[in-house]
């Protein structure tokens, strides 16, 4: 398969001019920009982006200024992806929107933020953070004065909704949402969005070993047997056999040789085995991708059971270590008390949220608070809940700041509850 001349693009790649690339709402293409560039460029200006950095991805936030948030690690999902997408000769600048957009529907806490949600709106149409992140993108967002939402193209509201595979048989919120722009939610994505995908679960798996060992929950000598990762450990051992053993900065070296090593090895597995499975599909366009029976941009069989066995080892030694387990326990407490405190008392909503809510309507009450939650970040949450909680807390954020009067400041933390212990 030949790249098109003059483009560098294969000829299964999203480009502009053929395909879709359509807005909800029309507007003017940029002169500057492709639709995809400018999608980015709203997805990283969006409120939702910023709020990533204050968010968990598996510790909360105050635990430590080192560990990994929803946004460096969306930042690091886009760099893998990037990287993917030119060795595949796709279109990069729609595989780094969808990169860095797929994680704007979480909520605060992480999964246990998530899984708080998803109990509590289960009668009223659930809550996911992949359809969240739809619904941020396409209604949330209010920073246009023509239209809600972002107005990102279809190729990337596409790859949000189905960048882990065709859903056949879609949630109604995300039914919803394909009602308002039908975005084919029984085919497989794009190629971009693919390898969105797969980057994600690559670069998650690198970083939460880093965090996990950095954290003092998990100790290299854990990892020995770990598949993929405990060659990877040996290597980098034998690679700083000349380094004074006793120094701590050399664990610190051993450790990131080994998460470079991991990443490396899945990334090149990812490419060679995608590259088989395009040249067996010989796509001509990227409808023949969409069309497809299974997807394009996958690891080999051996590659993705050693996958397997590290996402195994993390949930049984990291996710649900017992110092994790208490942290997410009061998250999700947190969490559901919120969410009822405002459930049972919409007046307590800010204005603006209220003003949503038609009169009576129990699913827009409903659908209004989980928005409000789930746009939270750890630390709003926790301050929200204290406000709403404890009656020497002003009713307002105006005092949450250094010197707040009325309120005794906390060493290491910025608001005080439950969740203020560090693992």
């Amino acid at each position: 398969m030949q790249a098109q001349a003059g483009t560098g693009l294969a000829p299964y790649a999203v480009r502009t001019g053929e395909g879709r690339a359509r807005r909800l709402y029309s507007e003017p293409e940029s002169s500057t920009r492709s639709p995809w560039q400018r999608d980015r460029d709203r997805v990283v200006h969006s409120s939702a982006f910023r709020r990533l950095q204050y968010k968990t991805q598996v510790f909360v936030n105050h635990e430590g200024d080192f560990f990994r948030t929803r946004l460096t690690h969306s930042l690091e999902v886009a760099q893998v992806a990037r990287s993917m997408a030119r060795n595949l000769r796709l279109d990069e600048d729609l595989t780094e929107a969808v990169s860095l957009a797929h994680d704007l529907g979480h909520t605060p806490f992480g999964h246990a933020g998530e899984d708080a949600l998803a109990s509590l709106m289960q009668p009223w149409g659930g809550f996911d953070h992949n359809t969240q992140a739809l619904r941020q993108v396409m209604l949330l967002e209010r920073r246009y004065i023509a239209f809600d939402g972002l107005n990102l193209t279809w190729e990337t509201l596409e790859g949000l909704a189905k960048h882990n595979g065709p859903l056949r048989r879609p949630s109604e919120r995300m039914s919803t949402l394909d009602a308002l722009f039908p975005l084919d939610l029984g085919t497989y994505a794009s190629a971009e969005a693919q390898v969105a995908a797969l980057a994600d679960d690559i670069a998650y798996h690198g970083h939460d070993l880093d965090d996990g060992v950095k954290s003092g929950l998990l100790s290299l000598d854990d990892l020995v047997d770990v598949p993929l990762v405990g060659e990877a450990l040996a290597t980098a051992r034998k690679l700083a056999e000349g380094l004074p053993a006793s120094d701590p900065r050399t664990a610190r070296r051993i450790r990131h040789e080994m998460v470079r090593r991991v990443i490396h090895a899945l990334v090149t597995d990812a490419l060679v085995c995608s590259r088989e499975r395009l040249a067996d599909l010989a796509p001509r366009d990227v409808a023949d991708i969409r069309a497809a029976s299974t997807p394009v941009v996958a690891l080999s069989e051996r590659m993705s059971e050693a996958n397997k066995g590290i996402r195994k080892f993390l949930f049984a030694r990291l996710y649900r270590h017992w110092k994790v387990n208490r942290m997410t326990h009061k998250a999700r407490h947190l969490t559901r008390e919120l969410f009822t405190i405002l459930i049972d008392s919409p007046t307590l909503l800010p204005a603006d949220r209220q003003s949503e809510i038609p009169d009576g309507d129990t699913m827009a009450l409903r659908r209004v608070v989980a928005d409000y939650v789930a746009s939270m970040t750890d630390r709003y949450a926790m301050q929200e809940h204290r406000r709403l909680t404890d009656l020497s807390v002003p009713a307002d954020n105006a005092f949450f700041g250094a010197s707040a009067p009325g309120i005794p400041p906390v060493p290491g933390v910025l608001c005080v509850t439950g969740l203020s212990v560090h693992v």
